[in-house]
């Protein structure tokens, strides 16, 4: 549940975020009668946002047991994919997101499109709900609830961060709570991965398809399965919502899962750095 609330949490601090500047935008330029508008694409974004979960979860139920492993390997994919990618804007186009988004409303408002501001409130939600959505699927086809409870507790969490941030003068450091949570992302991202790898072999083995060596055990930890340790334990599962971890990784999954982060988290650590100028965990 702490991968789904952290996943969760982030994409709608982000879209709530970027919600409170457009309307306390309208509000201090005196267009607040607009701001219907802005809520009416919203809401049209959460609706669409739900009807994308709701259809991947049928699709997946409707598919040959067989092919299962094939969409869930899939679908961690893509969520790596669009995850991986979303860190990398927020990195380089993150502290300047206020002053871009004020622009933004400002050029929609000038020439009186209603429309606009509907669409700008659909595609701030809907792009986070959409990436909610593939993030969460791996999640949600192996443990509904846990998925559910994530899912709500963190866009409650974040919803309540943003009011107090816009409302009632809450100080946070965005560069910095965006720097420590990509690092956070992108362990949860490598842990995905080597999932995805270990859906496949799980697809190969079903299907006859031999990769040798490389569907193997790494190594193998004795620990029982009723154990709070083991990977579907109370206490493993976290480390492997997080880490990726489990208690007889293939080959494959680890060298892909360390692949990855020996890519992936150097080049987020460096990007802020150079973007921002200075280390973001001792940013003021």
């Amino acid at each position: 549940m702490l991968g789904q609330y952290l996943i969760t949490f982030r994409e709608a601090l982000e879209s709530a975020l970027i919600t409170a500047i457009i309307l306390s935008y309208l509000a201090r330029s005196g267009r607040r009668s607009l701001s219907r508008y802005v809520w009416y694409g919203i809401l049209l974004a959460l609706a669409a946002s739900l009807s994308l979960g709701v259809f991947i979860w049928f699709a997946y139920g409707a598919l040959p047991e067989a092919f299962q492993p094939l969409f869930e390997a899939t679908s961690a994919f893509i969520a790596v994919a669009v995850l991986s990618s979303m860190i990398y804007w927020m990195a380089v186009k993150g502290k300047n997101i206020k002053s871009k988004m004020e622009k933004r409303i400002e050029a929609i408002t000038s020439r009186g499109a209603i429309i606009g501001l509907a669409s700008l409130g659909f595609v701030v939600v809907f792009r986070e709900g959409f990436e909610t959505v593939l993030f969460l699927s791996p999640f949600l086809l192996n443990d509904v609830m846990a998925t559910i409870i994530g899912l709500l507790v963190g866009a409650l969490t974040a919803i309540v961060l943003a009011y107090g941030m816009f409302v009632v003068g809450m100080k946070i450091n965005l560069l910095r709570f965006f720097y420590f949570t990509s690092i956070l992302l992108i362990l949860l991202a490598g842990g995905l991965t080597g999932y995805g790898v270990h859906e496949i072999l799980e697809y190969y083995e079903k299907t006859g398809f031999e990769v040798g060596w490389l569907a193997e055990p790494a190594y193998t930890l004795s620990i029982p399965v009723g154990s709070p340790f083991h990977h579907k334990g109370i206490i493993g599962s976290i480390f492997a919502v997080i880490l990726g971890y489990t208690v007889n990784p293939e080959w494959a999954r680890i060298i892909v899962h360390l692949t990855y982060l020996a890519i992936a988290l150097p080049l987020v650590i460096w990007i802020y750095r150079k973007t921002n100028g200075k280390r973001p965990d001792n940013a003021q």
